[in-house]
């Protein structure tokens, strides 16, 4: 089987192509090749997929069994795969999001049926104009899509936090080194799903040359619903440190125009979501979860402690913590004192 990733290096699709390498699988993945880590095994197409010109001459002589853009985030991008890979593979898989679904949600049950509409977020919207154009696409033209829509997934370098600053997780982990409050969204009891991509990864694979899963919708997500104070406590645990939470309700902190807390916040992570995986298991009753999150989360803690490059200081963020604590501390006073 012959497959083509477009990114391929990320966190959800690296696990994804160690495996299908493992298979048997004769992989490429098309990129820049920026990245300073490659998957031992899958072949190498260095291009810029956005220069369309460039791509369409490296593929034309070209087949595939299945095409995956793990990068395509806008309907122009996605009308550009539809031109390069129409009549040249068996399969498309577009990664969408779960941050795609009904907000605020009518039910915390979520299935694939379940409305796309995300007024908070426009990554989310353009996700649902991409999902509709292919559609559109498998409909009036055969083009054979499957879409996958993922919700929090993390791997052995990364790891699921509700909110954090522009340079990723570090800041956060370092404030519960120092003994500091970490900011959680509500009062840290809305329900939550993380998946490992070491789990992600059998799943995508089994929809891989799936001809069930040509023309639908499906969402990968974990079955383990966790609250952000377990989440939380969780990463602390594996840094042998004290949770020590500050509560801050989203629709406050979504005022704040420095942080992104309106789209990933009230648009997704402060949501309570149950996702409903029947669809999955019809398709790949062979897919089983395996990793829970605290069995996860301290090899990926480790990750970050033993590898200096992903120790990125934030002093804003930190900063922005600090005074965030600091007013919802007062206003604790001031209530108390009432």
């Amino acid at each position: 089987m012959k497959a083509l990733f477009i990114g391929g290096t990320g966190v959800i699709s690296t696990q994804i192509s160690r495996l299908l390498v493992a298979q048997g699988w004769n992989l490429t993945l098309l990129n820049r090749g920026n990245r300073s880590y490659t998957v031992p095994g899958a072949n190498q197409l260095i291009a810029d997929i956005n220069d369309e010109a460039a791509v369409a001459k490296a593929i034309e002589n070209e087949q595939y069994d299945v095409v995956a853009d793990f990068i395509c985030f806008t309907p122009e991008q996605a009308q550009r795969d539809v031109r390069l890979f129409k009549g040249k593979t068996r399969q498309f898989i577009f990664i969408s999001s779960a941050s795609a679904y009904q907000k605020p949600l009518a039910t915390p049950v979520i299935t694939e049926s379940t409305p796309l509409c995300n007024p908070y977020w426009e990554y989310s919207r353009n996700k649902i104009a991409i999902e509709e154009l292919l559609m559109k696409e498998y409909r009036e033209n055969g083009f054979p899509i499957t879409i996958v829509r993922p919700s929090h997934t993390y791997s052995r370098r990364s790891l699921p936090l509700s909110i954090h600053g522009k340079f990723g997780e570090w800041q956060v982990l370092q404030r519960m080194l120092e003994g500091k409050k970490v900011l959680v969204p509500g009062d840290g009891t809305s329900l939550w799903a993380v998946m490992s991509s070491r789990d992600f990864a059998p799943a995508f694979v089994g929809l891989m040359g799936n001809i069930h899963a040509i023309g639908q919708a499906v969402q990968i997500t974990s079955e383990e619903m966790l609250t952000w104070n377990q989440i939380m406590a969780t990463v602390a645990h594996a840094l042998g440190v004290e949770y020590k939470p500050c509560f801050v309700p989203s629709e406050m902190i979504s005022k704040c125009q420095k942080y992104d807390c309106t789209g990933s916040l009230v648009g997704d992570k402060s949501n309570s979501v149950i996702f409903d995986n029947s669809k999955l298991h019809q398709l790949v009753p062979t897919y089983t979860q395996a990793l829970r999150f605290d069995q996860a989360a301290p090899e990926s803690v480790q990750y970050f402690l033993s590898h200096p490059e992903k120790q990125v200081a934030d002093p804003e963020f930190d900063a922005f913590c600090d005074q965030v604590v600091a007013i919802l501390e007062e206003a604790e006073q001031k209530i108390a004192a009432l």
